[in-house]
């Protein structure tokens, strides 16, 4: 669980050159996420950090465009499309929970600006609250989640829309 003083190291880049995102903003927008995510005892107990001894939790964050996540989605995954959002999960998805000094890296998460726009406006709501709820999306699949089954995305996008309306 997170105590009064479990850190956070969130490192930001934004590369996309059409959008100047506030990343102050947006890291302190994970860190509550987080948080909230992390004070709900079941989400915990069934997150990659359960049982764990630590006292700082890290990410990243890289803002790109879509043509880069195509190009990762080629080089890392196997899949041949642009994707909106890359979470490279590592302490997740590692057979050895590696921790270095009492600090957890989880990974880093990739989110293409251009589909943020773009589904912002599909969705008829502001650019800022797509990219906050893709950055509660990525946190969780840092943390362990998955949505491999419609019971899985559901759960995982209700939890998602519960953090987001907590953290106003």
């Amino acid at each position: 669980m997170v105590n009064k003083t479990t850190k956070f190291h969130i490192f930001s880049e934004n590369i996309y050159e059409s959008w100047d995102v506030n990343e102050r903003k947006f890291i302190n927008i994970a860190k509550k996420i987080l948080k909230y995510y992390l004070s709900k005892t079941d989400v915990y107990n069934a997150s990659c950090l359960a049982g764990l001894d630590y006292d700082t939790i890290s990410f990243d964050f890289l803002y790109c465009d879509s043509i880069k996540t195509h190009e990762i989605n080629r080089a890392y995954r196997n899949k041949d499309y642009p994707a909106d959002i890359i979470t490279f999960a590592i302490f997740a998805d590692s057979e050895e929970k590696f921790i270095f000094d009492g600090e957890i890296n989880l990974g880093e998460v990739i989110i293409a600006l251009d589909k943020v726009i773009e589904e912002a406006e599909k969705k008829q709501c502001t650019r800022e609250d797509e990219l906050a709820f893709l950055i509660s999306h990525g946190i969780l699949h840092l943390l362990g989640f998955d949505h491999q089954t419609e019971e899985d995305y559901n759960f995982v996008v209700g939890l998602q829309r519960e953090a987001l309306d907590a953290i106003k």
